[in-house]
């Protein structure tokens, strides 16, 4: 996403697509094996796919071997508009219709440059339709020939129970994923997680790291004790943030968004860090646990789903 948005770090990014695809080359080149993108990843309102575009141009020109090439899973999502106003992650702009939903996963499979989508997930719910209805629009991406699996982002437990009753779990051809937010300064959906590691499916903490103005707190110290257990193990905070992740949720597949090859090997790093049951409470002990419900997802905390 980084790649695709102006942003104070690095503002000419998106005009510099030797580096984005630079940046892919080195995950994919350290052994990353997913990459994740939205139609919606885009510099402005009528350039949707630009993000699509970068990454699929990024894989086809990977020196990497057909083997290496097969197991790399390509994720992206829809069910967002954009309009000229700038209207985007707000309550409006969402489209769950079985018409605009078999559009988007067309256009988003000709931009990735891919005959099917290995796992496509829907982004945000469309207030405007029952849940249990754009559910059943959902389920129908497989028959419509574009789309290998099918994963859920931003939901709440009674959705994700809802879909796994009516689509099944991974093991049954269902849902194989989920995509919320959460990082040491944004945990809810405690549910939302148990239910994915009670029936193996993959949890992708969105904004990992915090995202913003957090992610720097982070590096700063000034969300919990990340930093000072960090310096004492001579890692860097966001490593061990990832470590965190991963020896909490048995599904868990952190996604950090990065602009540069040395942000996202670092993130990488995460995975050889060993954390015990101890430091992991402690931790835990020391994330804020005032951080309200993000003010744009308050409305799929009030969709029923069943």
């Amino acid at each position: 996403m980084p790649l695709s948005f102006p942003h104070d770090r690095n503002p000419d990014l998106i005009n510099q697509p030797e580096v984005a695809t630079a940046t892919i080359h080195a995950a994919l080149d350290a052994g990353i094996t997913l990459l994740d993108t939205a139609d919606i990843y885009a510099p402005s309102w009528n350039s949707m796919g630009h993000n699509e575009l970068l990454v699929g141009k990024a894989f086809a020109s990977w020196s990497g071997t057909p083997e290496q090439k097969a197991k790399i899973v390509i994720t992206t999502k829809a069910g967002i508009t954009r309009e000229n106003n700038g209207t985007m992650f707000g309550k409006g702009g969402r489209n769950a219709t079985r018409n605009y939903l078999y559009r988007a996963v067309e256009a988003s499979a000709y931009k990735l440059g891919l005959a099917k989508i290995p796992l496509w997930q829907h982004h945000r719910t469309d207030p405007s339709i029952s849940y249990e209805d754009q559910f059943e629009n959902i389920m129908t991406l497989k028959d419509h020939g574009y789309v290998q699996e099918i994963g859920l982002s931003n939901v709440n437990a009674a959705m994700l129970r809802h879909a796994i009753k009516a689509g099944g779990t991974p093991e049954h051809g269902g849902i194989i994923s989920v995509q919320n937010e959460y990082s040491p300064n944004y945990h809810h959906w405690a549910e939302v997680i148990d239910i994915c590691t009670e029936y193996g499916i993959a949890f992708l903490p969105w904004s990992p790291l915090g995202g913003g103005q957090n992610f720097t707190k982070l590096g700063s110290g000034q969300i919990g004790s990340f930093k000072s257990m960090a310096d004492a193990k001579g890692v860097s905070p966001y490593a061990l943030t990832i470590a965190w992740h991963l020896a909490q949720f048995p599904t868990a597949i952190p996604i950090p968004g990065a602009s540069k090859a040395s942000s996202i090997l670092d993130s990488l790093s995460g995975v050889h860090i060993s954390l015990s049951a101890d430091e992991v409470a402690a931790l835990n002990a020391s994330c804020p646990t005032d951080t309200p419900l993000n003010e744009e997802l308050l409305d799929i905390a009030k969709v029923g789903g069943e």
